[in-house]
């Protein structure tokens, strides 16, 4: 089997990480983000992944070289001179999709779940039409656009963008498996297949909608990779609970890497991941917080909702909350307050930031 990621572009939203590492590469949990799609597509038989990029498709095949050989599987580029929207893609990818006439996946890259992909092959054969979309279901559906389809078979009637009144509460989550046909209603031009494919597959009765059980979130942004990372590591501690970090700094779900260096007394969790070569000094307390590579973090810094950048430098005393994000290479002076900050990559912050601002 065969499945299109949709990696896109510059990943502008999860700056100022993407500014020095293509988004798809950045750790989620201590894994490349495309890496837990990657591995949950190959247990369900994908042996041939094509990543529709937009940029950086060079670094990227650098990086995936070693995991294609890892998982014998194949990874091809399928590159986007200009932009092509969430349908366009999938007509430039044509040749490939359509090699054989067995269903092929396609999926948002910045989507994080327990990915449902065995099940979602099995639901789509039952029904036999086009296509199927994951649904997840949401407290605030306003906000979204709704999928409404009937409860008995999942057969989609029609999409609802941001309903004033409700309609259901359902939502697109971002994971699709179609039949080679459905290429013949796409062009090679930018296309959104949310709004203009979708709809004519639902009103010829070829779009099926399947409920996604567990979590589901889009970690596009930092605040939602922070979300989701909560939500990631509750999953783990029901079913992988040894993964868990079981030090006495723990508290609650926390993920370390085994390289880490924790000093005493400091208090980790709840939720946090911490990444290869990091260094907790003395005293430290962090909690919701994804600290990556090589960082260090000095005695006493305290630390709630933040994403630290690869081999950044926190300060002794400094306090810093509220989704603040470290780009690479960034140093926190000792005893400074950071309140929202997102920090350019390469920079030394020498004063506190009351106020949630971009530092450049």
């Amino acid at each position: 089997m065969k499945a299109l990621i949709l990696v896109g572009g510059y990943g502008t939203r999860l700056r100022p990480l993407t500014l020095t590492r293509p988004k798809p590469l950045i750790e989620f949990a201590n894994k490349p983000m495309l890496m837990h799609q990657i591995e949950a597509l190959v247990d369900a038989g994908v042996r041939h992944i094509i990543l529709a990029v937009s940029y950086n498709a060079e670094m990227l095949m650098k990086e995936l070289k070693a995991e294609e050989e890892r998982l014998s599987i194949k990874i091809t580029m399928s590159h986007e001179k200009d932009p092509l929207g969430t349908a366009g893609p999938l007509a430039l990818a044509k040749e490939v999709l359509c090699q054989d006439e067995e269903p092929f996946f396609v999926l948002n890259s910045d989507v994080i779940c327990d990915f449902p992909f065995k099940s979602m092959i099995a639901f789509h054969r039952n029904h036999g039409k086009e296509g199927t979309i994951v649904v997840t279901k949401v407290s605030e559906p306003s906000k979204y656009g709704v999928v409404v389809y009937s409860p008995e078979n999942g057969q989609i009637d029609r999409f609802v963008e941001k309903p004033q009144e409700y309609v259901g509460n359902k939502i697109n989550a971002g994971m699709y498996i179609f039949n080679p046909s459905i290429l013949s209603r796409i062009q090679l031009r930018p296309t959104s297949i949310e709004k203009e494919v979708f709809p004519a597959m639902a009103s010829s009765g070829n779009l099926y909608a399947m409920e996604l059980s567990g979590f589901w979130m889009d970690v596009g942004q930092p605040k939602d990779f922070l979300t989701g990372m909560c939500l990631y590591l509750n999953d783990v501690k029901h079913k992988t609970p040894e993964r868990l970090y079981k030090g006495e700094a723990a508290v609650g779900n926390v993920l370390v890497d085994p390289s880490v260096r924790i000093g005493s007394n400091c208090r980790i969790g709840p939720d946090v991941t911490i990444g290869p070569d990091v260094v907790i000094e003395d005293g430290a307390c962090i909690k919701r917080c994804t600290i990556l590579r090589g960082s260090v973090i000095k005695s006493h810094a305290w630390l709630n909702s933040c994403i630290i950048g690869w081999r950044c430098r926190v300060g002794q005393w400094a306090r810093m909350e509220n989704v603040t994000v470290l780009g690479e290479d960034v140093i926190v002076k000792d005893e400074l307050y950071i309140n929202g900050g997102s920090v350019l990559p390469h920079k030394e912050i020498s004063e506190s930031v009351q106020d949630p601002r971009i530092i450049m």
